[in-house]
């Protein structure tokens, strides 16, 4: 159990991958018991080594760290290309790999004489990879079943996280372009990192022993 001289407060993205980072934590030294107990509470707090941890939805995380509500957080890298949150990526956690790909029909040709239409979650993303490969785009912001895009037409491809690309192959689309590996990292707020310096770079030290 590691003792920290001020109080860090720890953003933790609800759900699986949330729980894997708290056992993480746990396993660095910084255990807080009540959290896998089964209620309601969001917070938690392990006063006696000066941790406290919260439960957000994983897309918020990098919002609570860079505002300052919390010292510390994780999240995924596709976040942190997409909202380009002002905070200090400390350590790729390596948990929650998966990678940003475009996909499509795979009989699709590409028309160049005409923009290329790409349904998306990450419009920045995509604007930006494209822009780098200097080809116009027209995005068709979507929050759910992105693949239902290129499928009825809406869309020529997708820009998207995939994980197996299951969902992908039974509805008969495919991976055309890796666009950026994702996994989940360990992020601190700016103002944090300078005044609580000694407990976060301890955090980090400790984090590292276990991913060895």
């Amino acid at each position: 159990m590691n003792q920290l001289t001020q109080i860090i407060n720890v953003a933790l993205p609800k759900g699986r991958l949330g729980e894997k980072v708290y056992d993480m934590f746990e396993a660095a030294g910084y255990p807080c018991p009540s959290i896998k107990e089964d209620s309601r509470k969001l917070i938690f707090e392990n006063a006696e080594i000066g941790i406290r941890y919260f439960w957000v939805k994983p897309s918020d995380v990098a919002i609570y760290v860079e505002r300052g509500a919390a010292d510390i957080g994780v999240a995924g890298k596709d976040i942190l290309l997409e909202y380009s949150p002002d905070i200090y990526e400390l350590l790729d956690l390596n948990m929650g790999k998966c990678r940003m790909a475009v996909a499509g029909k795979k009989d699709f040709r590409d028309n160049t004489n005409r923009p290329l239409r790409v349904a998306t979650k990450f419009s920045n993303i995509a604007l930006d990879y494209y822009n780098r490969k200097g080809r116009d785009i027209d995005i068709i912001k979507l929050q759910g079943s992105i693949e239902l895009a290129p499928i009825l037409g809406l869309s020529d491809v997708i820009v998207d996280i995939v994980e197996t690309g299951t969902t992908l192959k039974e509805n008969n689309l495919e991976v055309m372009e890796t666009i950026v590996p994702i996994s989940a990292r360990l992020i601190s707020n700016k103002v944090s990192f300078k005044f609580k310096n000694y407990e976060i770079e301890s955090i980090v030290k400790n984090m590292q022993q276990v991913m060895k």
